[in-house]
């Protein structure tokens, strides 16, 4: 028997993110996983980042989290998307070596003081009075702790599907994990079941790439992580598109019956992601389209197979194979290894508080798809929460609930506890009604101060931060006293006084326009970009504020603990149910839940001030 602080079960990138904060906290930590040499894998796509995603990186970052960091040393091409848009909708992607990443996400672990590693399987939770006591894996190690993270990804549960073929297993080669589900059951977490899938890997040599529109990498410098230097990467490892077509269509519904999903005998009977769908879901489900993008994405610096994105199945090995071969630069491709689907088992997230902490059973809590998410990014933003929080807890300081106006993080947080889910969740920019609020470029600004309270952020980087934000905020000031006389601008003839705030507000106008009257010239192109983003859209801005300000309002307005919602005389049955289930901490939180109404809220408050 060993002791720890916390358990964290699962070494993918919640349980990475987990492990870290928690450790930098001082809190002695155990991070379990069923294979160490593929720690933090990205077993889909090999890319970090994209809309909203991306952002959610640079939010682990600011809160003091390793995957940007991570990123940084494993990318091989990276952009900046949606450039043609606003500043609310751009963000990083970085194709990144899959193996170089995940040597070294170990390495972060490895180096860290407070953590210890182990690999085993996760087979039983023990709780005694209502609390977490320890983790008891497959080969009878029990791992004592006064609190635990569940981070478990695909596992729990796994069943991938190959045609007709299936058999056990979280990933393609790694066995699944049985026993804990059952064990979460039994103490009255509702466990339900989710689907996804990945697509075939290509041999690089067996691709023609001269007929494929080309990808490169950025010429602009770039960096995840706001610690590391921007930098120009070799277009070595550029990515490619190709398209499907109706014979590809064709050989899709003629292979339909052999569909785990849409055949003579349903295998899945669970649901898939909306946003990521497999081939002969588009197919089925958009029978007008007659092609649709797919991306031809390297693995590795050194690895020879390549990932065609957009392309996931669950089709037989025969029909990938014949799929495949109907795509332009695709005649002679050979599949190294196929797609499927796989099925598991994930935790209702309804049953959990903003904390992440189960309302079920005390100290534990989870992270990442086992919450009903999808995605790399999601899962970190999650690990990233769980490990501040159980820390905190055990700490005695308050744990940190992140608003929907602070970050997408907070946003995603927020759904999964009281919305719930009905397919795998996936972070996007229209889910957030604060986005001109939770740019690419202020993660930083708005977060790392909960780092630093947490002590996962050193002094020097949070006073970094607070620099960088008063240049900012120094800057604008200055431009709005510097006032010039202006015959011509631009093609302009304006023959006023404006202020150089009032000139940069001009539409296509960049501060380098106006660089020469500045009395102390901005060189920082950070601090370029956050200046003329917040004088460009500063009305934007400010009404998002006097909104967020509303909904802050609400999230002040604390209700008991112990508070009674079946006493509220008045609210319907429905929104008394609904209520009692999610058991809200304020009267914000109780205004998101679906089902409550504005009276009941009205009631509700009126109740809560008696």
């Amino acid at each position: 028997m060993e002791e720890y602080d916390v358990v964290v079960v699962g070494s993918g990138h919640a349980g990475v993110e987990a492990a870290l904060a928690s450790a930098k906290q001082g809190l002695k930590t155990l991070l379990l996983g069923i294979n160490l040499d593929n720690v933090a894998w990205t077993p889909c796509n090999p890319a970090i980042g994209g809309p909203a995603k991306g952002i959610i990186a640079r939010e682990v970052d600011a809160l003091g989290g390793a995957m940007a960091k991570i990123t940084d040393v494993a990318m091989i091409n990276i952009r900046v998307l949606n450039t043609s848009k606003g500043p609310a909708v751009q963000a990083l992607r970085a194709q990144v070596d899959k193996y170089l990443y995940s040597k070294t996400a170990k390495k972060f672990l490895m180096e860290e003081k407070h953590l210890t590693l182990r690999q085993g399987v996760a087979t039983r939770l023990i709780v005694e009075n209502g609390k977490v006591a320890g983790v008891e894996t497959s080969l009878g190690m029990f791992y004592k702790c006064k609190s635990a993270i569940i981070t478990t990804g695909t596992f729990l549960g796994g069943r991938i599907f190959i045609g007709p073929n299936s058999m056990p297993a979280g990933r393609l080669g790694e066995p699944s994990a049985e026993g804990l589900t059952e064990s979460l059951r039994s103490y009255g977490i509702n466990m339900k079941r989710f689907k996804t899938g990945t697509p075939p890997r290509v041999l690089k040599s067996s691709i023609d790439f001269s007929i494929l529109e080309r990808q490169d990498t950025s010429d602009e410098p770039l960096a995840f992580s706001y610690s590391d230097e921007p930098r120009v990467l070799p277009k070595t490892h550029p990515c490619f598109i190709t398209r499907t077509n109706e014979t590809t269509h064709d050989i899709i519904r003629e292979n339909l019956h052999f569909s785990p999903m849409y055949g003579d005998v349903k295998l899945i009977h669970s649901v898939g992601p909306r946003y990521c769908p497999s081939i002969e879901d588009k197919v089925v489900k958009f029978p007008d389209k007659d092609s649709h993008q797919l991306f031809v994405e390297p693995e590795g610096i050194d690895s020879m197979e390549y990932y065609i994105n957009g392309f996931s199945t669950s089709l037989p090995y025969d029909a990938q194979v014949r799929m495949l071969h109907t795509l332009p630069g695709f005649d002679h491709a050979v599949i190294i290894r196929p797609a499927y689907a796989v099925e598991y088992d994930y935790a209702d997230p309804t049953q959990l508080y903003p904390t992440l902490e189960s309302k079920v059973i005390e100290n534990l809590y989870f992270a990442g798809q086992v919450n009903g998410t999808s995605g790399y990014e999601e899962a970190a933003g999650q690990g990233m929460m769980a490990g501040l929080n159980a820390g905190l807890k055990l700490k005695g300081e308050d744990q940190i609930v992140l608003g929907r106006h602070e970050a997408y993080i907070g946003v995603m947080i927020d759904d999964l506890v009281f919305k719930g889910v009905d397919e795998p969740y996936r972070m996007l920019t229209s889910r957030a009604e604060y986005r001109l609020l939770l740019r690419d470029g202020n993660a930083q600004f708005r977060l790392t101060k909960y780092g630093y309270r947490a002590g996962i952020v050193d002094k020097s980087t949070y006073e970094k931060v607070l620099r960088t934000e008063r240049e900012i905020k120094d800057a604008i000031e200055r431009l709005q006293k510097i006032k010039i006389k202006v015959s011509k601008f631009k093609e302009l003839t304006l023959d006023k006084t404006l202020s150089l705030y009032d000139l940069l507000k001009m539409p296509n106008v960049s501060y380098s326009d106006i660089a020469m009257f500045d009395t102390s010239p901005l060189e920082d192109p950070q601090v370029i970009r956050e200046v003329e983003i917040e004088v460009h859209y500063g009305g934007y801005i400010s009404k998002e504020i006097q909104e967020a300000q509303k909904l802050s309002k609400l999230d002040k307005i604390k209700i008991p603990h112990d508070f009674d919602f079946s006493s509220v005389v008045g609210i319907s049955t429905e929104s008394k149910q609904k209520l009692m289930k999610m058991r809200p901490a304020t009267l914000g939180q109780a205004a998101r839940i679906q089902g409550v109404t504005p009276s009941d809220l009205f009631l509700l408050s009126s109740k809560i001030k008696e």
